[in-house]
């Protein structure tokens, strides 16, 4: 019993460090973006769109060098079911989603696609060095077309709302000095680190404790436990009506978990992929990607009864999971 206790305040002070270590680390990053002069439209689209997804890469690399491989993709592929079934289904729920812009012309079928070869790459077992190479060549070249094309066809309304975000993160309502930036980015990626050291050391411990796999941990505590920031970020969104940023959130992570995440991890040691990820929970992620097709594309809007019913699903995965 005492073990069990240990495992699960390890894991809750690892996600407290996660989530207090990406909001400092991501603050420090925007400031040193501001310093250098970048446009609202560059960082919004590189620096805070990867933001939410720090304590997943955190995790992710953590779990990969202790050799916990299991919770490394678990992670991952948990965090984008979250995404789309939880999150989506939560927010819609609260107040239903307007679909407009660049989230049904690019993103969504970039990460449908995206998707797709994730599942392709995982099926002979491994994501090698140049499986993740090709992911991180795929998200860069993609966030350079999106920086391209957001600077294109911002109206004067998103711009002047993405820098009111980017100021936010970055408190230019006074002058930002350079070493207060970088302390921040040192002092974010310090408890990143110690987070997910704990997180994963807990993680590990519980799935030992309570008989259940890495995986199975992986996918459910762990990866709601990193999805936090995106729940806050959707649902913030969604209460001040800026339903574009709650869905491009959603979308943007989902596509930084596979390319960033999976391609980082992977080019530092090549990633076994859990059996049971390849025959089931890969084709749950896939499954639930297309089923946002006919959602978004009918009406393109994410009503109610449809976020209730993404929330069902999500729960009769968990089932599902713990059935096994």
């Amino acid at each position: 019993m005492g073990g069990m206790i240990i495992a699960i305040l390890l894991i809750g002070i690892g996600m407290l460090l996660l989530v207090a270590g990406g909001e400092t680390l991501l603050r420090g990053a925007v400031g040193l973006a501001t310093l250098l002069r970048l446009t609202p439209a560059v960082i919004g689209l590189t620096v805070v769109a990867a933001g939410t997804s720090v304590p997943e890469l955190a995790v992710s690399m953590i779990a990969a060098a202790k050799g916990s491989t299991e919770i490394a993709v678990a992670n991952v592929v948990g965090s984008n079911i979250f995404n789309i079934l939880a999150i989506l289904g939560l927010a819609a729920v609260i107040r239903p989603l307007v679909l407009s812009g660049n989230a049904i012309r690019f993103e969504y079928p970039v990460m449908a696609l995206v998707t797709l070869l994730c599942v392709v790459v995982c099926s002979d077992g491994e994501i090698s060095r140049l499986d993740a190479g090709l992911f991180v060549l795929i998200h860069v070249t993609f966030t350079a077309f999106m920086v391209r094309l957001v600077r294109q066809q911002m109206s004067e309304s998103e711009l002047h709302n993405l820098q009111g975000e980017v100021e936010e993160l970055a408190k230019t309502a006074r002058p930002i000095r350079a070493w207060v930036s970088v302390a921040l980015v040192v002092l974010g990626a310090a408890l990143l680190g110690a987070g997910a050291h704990s997180t994963v050391s807990g993680a590990v411990s519980l799935a030992r404790i309570i008989g259940l796999s890495e995986r199975v941990i992986g996918l459910t505590i762990v990866a709601a436990g990193t999805g936090l920031p995106e729940v806050v970020t959707s649902l913030v969104s969604s209460f001040r009506g800026r339903d574009d940023v709650a869905i491009g959130n959603v979308m943007g992570s989902n596509l930084f978990n596979i390319l960033g995440i999976l391609g980082l991890s992977g080019l530092a040691s090549p990633l076994p992929v859990p059996a049971g990820i390849i025959q089931s929970d890969n084709w749950w992620m896939l499954g639930i990607t297309v089923l946002l097709f006919p959602i978004i594309f009918t009406e393109r809007r994410i009503t109610r009864s449809e976020g209730a019913v993404l929330l069902g699903i999500y729960g009769a995965y968990l089932a599902f999971l713990l059935a096994r």
